[in-house]
C-alpha cells in the first residue's frame, strides 16, 4: 500500500510504501486497543472516585443515628408540652378544690351541721380489698381525659353547692326575720288572744295579743329580726316597741318599764329591746305582745309554737 503526501501548494509529494501488516497493527491499535484502554482507564477511574462499602454504611448509620436524634427530641418537646398542660391542670384543680373545701366548711356552719362529720381537712374515709389482676399504668391520653371529666365534674359540684348555700342561707333569714317563740326569757303567759273580761270595764272586749306577765325589770326580746319602727309612748300600750319584719309582718311589745332601742335600729332575733314594766293601760308588769299581718291583728300562739 502507497502513502502519498502532498504539499500544502501542490508543488510537491512525497510517497510512502506501506505493507499490509502495519496497516492491520494501526487499524487494531486504532479501532481496538486505544478504545480498550480508554474504557479500562475510565472503569479505574470510576472505582477510584467511587465510596467504598464501609463509607457507604458509615453514612447510612449516621443519618439512622441523626433520624433518632430527631426522634428523641420530638419526644422530649412533646413530653414538656404534656408535663406543662398538667402542671397547669393541675394547679386549676388545686384552685377548684380549695374553693370547694371552703363552701363546705361554710354549708356545715351554715347548715349547723356536726364538724366533726365533715372534716374537709383530712381524707374520706374509703377502702375495700385488694383486686389481684394485671395492673397496667394509664395511657397518657386517657390520663388527660380523665383529668378533663374531674374538672367538669368539680365544676358542677361546685355549682351546686354555691346554689345550696344560697338556699341555706335564705332560709336561715326566712328563720330568722320570721316572728317565732316568745317573747320574754322567764314568765308566764297571763291572757289570751280574743274575747275576754276587760280588767277596767269588766265587759267582754276583744284582746288583740297576748300578755306574759313576770317580775319587773325582766328582758322583753325581739321573736324575729327586723327595723325597729316604733319606740315610745303609745295610747293604750303606754311604753310600746314596734317592730317589721318584712313580708307583711308587724311585732309590738307594750306596757314596758324601759326602751332599749329606737326607731330605726336593725333588730336580730333573740335581741333585748326593753325591761318588762306596767305603763299604759296595764294591772301589773308584763309585756302585751301582738303580731299584725297585713295591718291585721293575727293570733299569735302559732308563731310561739312555731319555735318548738
Amino acid at each position: 500500500m502507497n502513502i502519498i503526501l502532498v504539499g500544502k501548494r501542490g508543488n510537491g509529494t512525497r510517497t510512502f510504501k506501506v505493507s499490509r501488516g502495519a496497516v492491520v497493527l494501526v487499524s487494531l491499535l486504532a479501532f481496538v486497543v486505544l478504545p480498550g484502554l480508554l474504557v479500562f482507564g475510565g472503569y479505574r477511574m470510576a472505582q477510584a472516585t467511587a465510596p467504598s462499602q464501609g463509607e457507604l454504611l458509615m453514612s447510612a448509620w449516621q443519618q439512622e443515628m441523626q433520624a433518632q436524634r430527631e426522634e428523641v427530641a420530638e419526644m422530649r418537646r412533646q413530653a414538656r408540652e404534656n408535663m406543662d398542660a398538667l402542671a397547669l391542670r393541675l394547679g386549676e384543680l388545686q384552685a377548684k378544690m380549695i374553693r370547694l373545701d371552703a363552701l363546705g366548711e361554710r354549708l356545715t356552719e351554715v347548715a349547723d351541721l356536726d364538724k366533726g362529720e365533715f372534716d374537709f381537712s383530712s381524707k374520706p374515709a374509703v377502702g375495700g380489698p385488694e383486686i389481684l389482676s394485671a395492673k397496667e399504668a394509664m395511657p397518657l391520653p386517657d390520663f388527660m381525659a380523665s383529668l378533663e371529666s374531674l374538672s367538669r365534674q368539680l365544676d358542677d359540684r361546685s355549682e351546686q353547692l354555691g346554689l345550696l348555700e344560697t338556699m341555706l342561707m335564705s332560709r336561715n333569714l326566712q328563720d330568722e326575720v320570721f316572728p317565732a317563740g316568745r317573747p320574754i326569757k322567764r314568765g308566764w303567759i297571763s291572757s289570751y288572744f280574743g274575747m275576754r273580761t276587760d280588767p277596767f270595764t269588766g265587759r267582754r272586749e276583744h284582746h288583740k295579743g297576748m300578755d306574759f306577765a313576770g317580775k319587773a325589770g325582766s328582758e322583753v326580746i325581739a321573736v324575729g329580726a327586723g327595723v325597729v319602727t316604733w319606740a315610745g309612748s303609745r295610747y293604750g300600750y303606754g311604753n310600746l316597741v314596734e317592730i317589721n319584719h318584712g313580708n307583711g309582718y308587724v311585732t309590738r311589745y307594750g306596757h314596758n318599764e324601759t326602751i332599749l332601742v329606737k326607731v330605726g335600729d336593725a333588730v336580730k332575733k333573740g335581741q333585748t329591746l326593753a325591761r318588762m314594766g306596767s305603763t299604759g293601760r296595764s294591772t301589773g308588769p308584763h309585756v302585751h305582745f301582738e303580731v299584725r299581718y297585713k295591718g291585721k291583728t293575727v293570733d299569735p300562739k302559732k308563731y310561739i309554737l312555731a319555735s318548738r
